[in-house]
């Protein structure tokens, strides 16, 4: 009887333990996912003493907005052969140093030079970070991707809602206005994340070897459908929060561009919790994409119109919808395909989304000047949103994890 009450209890140990180790891991995904965005988004705060310091023209801070953007793209699939030849959890505690070194490194001699470099470094670093992350959710959580990535995606939007809005009213007052100076305070949390993950998580058995492939297939039809659904979503959201602000100075509304881009980044963060509370019912389905898509374009048309609640209220569905395309196309390479092979999915999707949202709001602001049209602003939304629908209506169940 003693022997079966002491492996009773090695079972319980064993089981508490498993337990523990299963939300320490999500906890620490929620901290990556912070990190994705946390340094990005303390940048536009403090661009208007960037440039009074830097003499910096307007294309060199459309350059410096943008730079990070584009480059999740184009690093997307070396960061795919990063993490095929050191693993996913190497791959990311590396990228996470170069992130928070980066960052720090941003105002050294308080000049472009090294702003623009180490900028540079930073978006290499989150790039890589993105393909690294649903790798590690197909090794650590096989059994629960969408809650899984919905929690590293409610981390990424917590980071972008962290930075935006409490680097003027908290960073700067702290480190005596020095922009310099705050972009090491946001660099900090990087850096506690990446030490975490190298204390307490084990390297990932057989990762990591030569054998491993990295370069995206891309023949496979799936690589483009969830790519550019994932560009639709992003686009959706990049182009609203591109030219909300320029499009209520044109009609005259300039008092509602802190309501509405407030509306839109917090508007994401319900998504996140829709989608812990029901990951397993929205998980590979089509009709989600479809209603949060048309939603979408429903909330572009409310910020057309010349009423202020509506324009917040249009601003903040748009937000949400933009979150939940983001959250749900997150989950479906470690769905659709092996831990061996998550990483050169989520590359190839990151490559082709992130060109995609790069390219069409560049288009419409090409449009808005070729037409002089004001209501052109929202056409790369609308793109996007109409996109969102499209493809969603091409998934076939074996791009949905069925």
């Amino acid at each position: 009887m003693d022997r079966i009450a002491a492996a009773r209890r090695r079972d319980g140990d064993i089981v508490h333990q498993a337990r523990s180790a299963f939300w320490f891991r999500l906890f620490l995904l929620w901290l990556a996912g912070i990190d994705l965005r946390l340094t990005i988004l303390a940048v536009p705060p403090v661009l208007p003493l960037i440039h009074r310091d830097l003499a910096l023209n307007e294309t060199a801070v459309a350059a410096l907005s943008g730079l990070p953007v584009l480059l999740f793209g184009l690093i997307a699939i070396p960061g795919s052969l990063l993490i095929a030849r050191l693993g996913a959890r190497r791959a990311l505690i590396l990228a996470l140093l170069a992130v928070a070194i980066a960052s720090a490194l941003r105002g050294a001699g308080s000049a472009a030079p090294p702003l623009f470099v180490m900028t540079f470094v930073m978006g290499a670093g989150v790039a890589v970070m993105q393909p690294a992350l649903p790798s590690l959710v197909s090794r650590w959580f096989p059994a629960s991707v969408a809650l899984a990535t919905a929690v590293y995606a409610n981390g990424l939007l917590i980071g972008e809602a962290l930075s935006a809005s409490l680097t003027l009213p908290v960073v700067l007052p702290l480190v005596g206005g020095n922009w310099e100076w705050s972009f090491v305070v946001w660099a900090v949390p990087v850096l506690i994340t990446a030490l975490l993950l190298l204390a307490f998580t084990p390297h990932e058995d057989g990762a990591g070897r030569d054998a491993v492939p990295w370069w995206p297939d891309w023949r496979d039809a799936r690589t483009w459908r969830l790519g550019l659904l994932q560009g639709a979503g992003s686009a959706l959201y990049f182009a609203c929060n591109a030219f909300i602000p320029d499009y209520l100075h044109a009609t005259a509304r300039p008092e509602l561009v802190g309501a509405c881009l407030t509306a839109l980044n917090v508007g994401q963060i319900p998504a996140s919790f829709v989608i812990l509370a029901f990951a397993r019912a929205l998980s590979g389905k089509r009709w989600p994409f479809i209603a949060v898509g048309l939603a979408g374009l429903a909330a572009l048309g409310g910020l057309l119109l010349p009423l202020a609640a509506v324009n917040i209220l249009g601003a903040g569905i748009v937000g949400f919808a933009a979150a939940f395309v983001l959250i749900l196309t997150l989950a479906l390479p470690p769905l659709l395909t092996g831990p061996e092979d998550v990483h050169r999915l989520s590359a190839g999707m990151f490559a082709i989304g992130y060109t995609v949202a790069f390219i069409v709001p560049l288009l419409g602001g090409a449009i808005w000047d070729v037409t002089a049209v004001v209501a052109t602003a929202f056409l790369p939304g609308a793109i996007g949103a109409i996109g969102v629908v499209a493809i969603a209506l091409t998934l076939r169940p074996a791009d949905r994890g069925r």
